[in-house]
């Protein structure tokens, strides 16, 4: 199947069920889907900058990355409609929601490290779109932490994809200006 009709099927899917709860992006009446279809943007360029890539597969989990962790999505719908390998990508995606605030992050980065490279893409990309322009209801400590965190993400990531990681490490520059 190509990519095209791959996007297509996912990105329906996963807008239907971030709808189901009404899920925007916060602090804006921005749809959800803009943040996917954001992420997946930066897999398809960086898949142009990146020898043996799995395009096809980094793209439905692209889209998909928050199904399981901010929708009533389960691991089997996902496995039934888009296979294991996806559905398993996802889950390494998926914070553990058991698990205190301060281990989630870590947690996730090591079973995602555990996984292909196109997931380490995903999480790269994913954390590329998040550093825009913070929400407003967010205070200086919690724009620094998050700065942090995506330090973390990129030494934690590093040798995934050095296209994405080059962004990333500039998107960490650019996020100075919101810290005071």
């Amino acid at each position: 199947m190509d990519v095209q009709t791959i996007y297509q099927k996912t990105i329906i899917f996963a807008t239907l069920k971030h709808l189901e709860i009404n899920q925007t992006i916060k602090d804006s009446n921005l749809p959800y889907v803009i943040h996917l279809s954001n992420v997946a943007m930066e897999i398809l360029i960086a898949s142009h900058h990146t020898e043996e890539f799995d395009l096809n597969f980094a793209t439905q989990v692209a889209l998909l990355h928050d199904t399981l962790e901010d929708t009533n999505t389960t691991f089997e719908e996902l496995k039934l409609e888009f296979g294991i390998e996806v559905a398993e990508g996802v889950v390494a995606l998926t914070k553990n929601g058991n698990l205190p605030k301060e281990e989630k992050m870590l947690d996730s980065l090591n079973r995602i490290s555990k996984q292909k490279k196109e997931i380490w893409a995903v999480k790269l990309a994913d954390r590329i779109t998040n550093l825009q322009k913070p929400p407003k209801s967010w205070d200086n400590l919690k724009r620094t932490a998050y700065r942090e965190e995506a330090k973390i993400i990129l030494e934690t990531l590093n040798g995934g994809n050095s296209y994405l990681e080059n962004r990333l490490r500039s998107k960490i520059e650019e996020y100075e200006q919101y810290l005071d």
